[in-house]
């Protein structure tokens, strides 16, 4: 029998390259995104909607044990706390943290009567660091390395199993956005910024999704079955300077 993985925001980026590779190793995959889905089972689904997230988790339950929950769902936002306006900072807590909240609440009942599973956040390099202009987003990511912490310890004794992700910058849809939306306020030359961020990476590259999804799936499996609680880098080296 497939082990089960639901994941959030699996449609595209990290998402998608986790998707993948967890369905090349035989799991059946449930992906809660609001963009259809090329791979694993769509299921079109806000994450900021708590009803909504509780009522498709809770649907899956009803037919499988859940195995595995990947909390990816998640925006970035660039700007200041004096450039971060009340509705910025609600947006991102409600797409990054309160989706994440979701998610791992409506999947616990499921692991707990199974006395296993394996619980990863998405959260950041900068759960460890700071970074110029990101108030919101490095806030939101240090909230899903607490998470990640306090669920380790309050369901170790269900054998469940909790731990983040910290990726470095890692070559997405997302970072190009991010890339895109600097040079059009900025005016610089978007090769030039691309060559730059690949520089301040001691391993003198960008990160790329397929290699966090790898991170991923270690985690989900039993070869990191005295894992939990901790905050999994992969920057390329950038935290260690």
């Amino acid at each position: 029998m497939n082990k089960v993985c639901v994941i959030t925001g699996g449609s595209s980026g990290i998402g998608l390259s986790i998707v993948k590779l967890f369905v090349e190793n035989n799991y059946r995959v449930f992906n809660l995104d609001l963009s259809p889905s090329p791979l694993g089972e769509f299921c079109q689904c806000d994450v900021t909607n708590l009803k909504q997230v509780n009522e498709i988790v809770n649907t899956i339950a009803d037919k499988h044990t859940i195995d595995v929950l990947v909390s990816n769902a998640g925006i970035h936002f660039s700007a200041n706390i004096e450039n971060t306006s009340e509705a910025d900072l609600d947006k991102v807590f409600s797409i990054n943290v309160k989706g994440a909240y979701a998610a791992v609440k409506a999947v616990l009942p499921s692991m707990k009567a199974n006395n296993n599973g394996a619980i990863i956040l998405m959260s950041s390099e900068q759960a460890l660091v700071a970074k110029h202009n990101s108030f919101a987003y490095n806030l939101s990511k240090s909230a899903l390395a607490s998470i990640a912490k306090t669920t380790a310890l309050d369901y170790a004794s269900f054998n469940i199993r909790a731990n983040a992700v910290c990726p470095g910058t890692i070559e997405t849809p997302l970072y190009h956005k991010a890339i895109n939306n600097y040079c059009e306020k900025s005016g610089a030359n978007k090769d030039e910024v691309h060559a730059e961020e690949a520089a301040l990476q001691p391993l003198g590259r960008l990160g790329q999704a397929e290699e966090v999804a790898e991170l991923v799936l270690f985690l989900a499996s039993d070869k990191a079955k005295f894992i939990t609680g901790s905050l999994q880098v992969i920057d390329g080296g950038y935290t260690a300077q």
